[in-house]
């Protein structure tokens, strides 16, 4: 059978496309080696599983240990009911380790009556298997952070129990793997809420991140496609894949599979960037699980004090804690970068907003056309006078309503432009980061002749507390000489500045609306301030 791209579940050789997996995770051996308890951690579709399932394999294989993989998600059902949770991670570790191991090495199938009841269950029949096989016993629980409450302590704690007495009576070493540091876990008992690292998992040596992929590992990963197909990935298609990704394994994988089997199909035809730009559309319009997995946080309050004031361009707030931005970070949503903390990759740069505003997008009703010419020429002059009207009909209604309310206006202004732009066939490049200030916008929209046009935007809000500085009575100076650099790293010669005004003294609406035309470094500039 052909192999293909995957996107569900860990990696299996013989029929997906993969990269070696411990490659990304060569710290794993010496820890296993040195009796380490450890965590792995990284976000949703990584790689996890696929690297410890293979270094499982590999480690038995090798004739030294008995590793075996197993999971907790099981155990999350049964909530805080302690005894149920443990048994059935237990009868799926039982059932693990019989398909991943020979018979010698397995645990005593009678151990699943006579670990008893009781708060040590899990420890008698680690200790029971331990004092049974002929090698040490190395044990990966990957989900271990599905677990909830008083049940994710219990396991700690019983892991903890059975520490001092390994490798005889307990595993060699143990990697617990999820989404997040050990130190992240939160854990209720009673009406208090700690993080789990108080006492029950401090045996923790250290705590691994699974990094995603680079741009070497791209090209590797679609040249296996072209190996098995003949079909070719042009470098600067795989350059596109990794600028849009930024190396999420699911993200490459997704897109390589979007376009093999729906924009390219043909073998004999080359990949190309404009196909990545085809299938990164379908991605998020299909909005997948992966997806999904990560929007659904975006209202919850943790993760709305990380990402907001990324997408208002202010800095975080002394409120933030560092485990709410640890615990943003660790679901793949964020990383730090050359211009502040921003969105972690192109793809969820678009995603979060498209979809905060998704219900406003569909209420949007477009005056009309008029920014498009019988030919399908796009007027961006037109479309920002559509936009003005627009505004002064509706900001009051959706100011009210826009969930993310320091970004508002960058969010309002996205709507309509993405149901002018994306639903006609061009395409809008987003680049926002906290505390820069501003949100930079890029429209890109395809001629009749096949010629790509490009109009720059800059975003800016005047805030109450907007630092403006001596000598600068708004913050338009600083826009014209942040929206000049943005049109020289892209090569156009004309722009266009908006500035929202927020202030609490801020003229009202139509009053404070104008336009007017201004000139920087010989490049041409549209001040609009709304």
């Amino acid at each position: 059978m052909p192999k293909h791209f995957n996107i569900a579940g860990p990696c299996r050789e013989g029929d997906h496309y993969m990269l070696p997996p411990e490659a990304r995770m060569t710290e794993l051996r010496p820890l296993i080696e040195e009796k380490a308890y450890f965590v792995v951690h990284a976000p949703r579709q990584t790689g996890k599983t696929t690297t410890l399932t293979s270094l499982a394999r590999s480690l038995t294989a090798e004739g030294h240990f008995a590793a075996v993989l197993t999971s907790c998600k099981v155990g999350e059902a049964a909530g805080n009911d302690i005894e149920l949770a443990v048994q059935a991670i237990i009868e799926v570790l039982a059932v693990k380790a019989q398909q991943q191991l020979p018979e010698e090495l397995r645990p005593d199938p009678a151990a699943l009556r006579d670990s008893a009841v009781g708060p040590v269950r899990l420890l008698r029949y680690l200790n029971n298997w331990c004092n049974r096989c002929p090698r040490p016993v190395v044990l990966f629980l990957d989900e271990v952070d599905a677990l909830v409450d008083e049940t994710l302590l219990s396991v700690l704690e019983q892991l903890h129990a059975g520490y001092d007495d390994r490798p005889n009576g307990f595993p060699h070493a143990v990697a617990l793997i999820g989404l997040r540091d050990v130190r992240d876990y939160k854990i209720r008992r009673g009406h208090r809420q700690t993080a789990g690292t108080s006492s029950p998992f401090n045996i923790k040596l250290t705590s691994l991140r699974l990094r995603d992929f680079d741009q070497e590992e791209v090209a590797e990963l679609y040249a296996q496609h072209t190996d098995a197909t003949g079909q070719p990935f042009s470098n600067d298609a795989v350059k596109s894949a990794f600028e849009l990704t930024r190396g999420q394994p699911w993200l490459v994988n997704a897109l390589a599979r979007q376009i093999v089997t729906q924009e390219a199909p043909d073998r004999q035809e080359t990949v190309e960037p404009r196909h990545f730009d085809a299938a990164k559309e379908a991605l998020i319009l299909r909005r997948d699980t992966h997806l999904d997995s990560l929007v659904d946080r975006l209202r919850e309050d943790r993760v709305r004090a990380v990402v907001e004031p990324i997408l208002a361009g202010v800095a975080l707030s002394g409120d933030v804690l560092n485990d709410d931005f640890a615990f943003v970070r660790d679901l793949g949503l964020v990383r730090p970068g050359p211009r502040g903390l921003e969105i972690a990759n192109p793809i969820y740069r678009e995603i979060v907003p498209r979809i905060l505003t998704s219900m406003m997008e569909l209420s949007i009703v477009l005056p009309r056309s008029s920014y498009l010419d019988m030919e399908g020429r796009l007027d961006v002059d037109q479309l920002l006078l559509d936009f003005r009207a627009f505004w002064l009909a509706n900001a009051e209604v959706y100011l009210r309503q826009t969930p993310y309310s320091e970004a508002a206006a960058q969010l309002i202004l996205m709507a309509f432009l993405h149901k002018a732009i994306n639903g006609q066939g061009g395409l809008i490049d987003r680049e926002y980061a906290a505390g820069r200030g501003r949100l930079d916008l890029c429209i890109r929209w395809p001629q009749p002749s096949g010629e790509v046009l490009r109009w720059a935007l800059e975003l800016k809000v005047w805030r109450d507390n907007t630092p403006t500085g001596p000598g600068t009575p708004d913050p338009v100076e600083q826009g014209l000489v942040q929206l000049n650099e943005y049109l020289e790293r892209l090569g156009l010669d004309r722009g266009y500045l908006i500035v929202f005004d927020a202030r609490s003294d801020a003229v009202p609406l139509p009053a404070r609306v104008s336009c007017e035309e201004r000139e920087v470094a010989g490049r041409a500039i549209t001040l609009w301030q709304l």
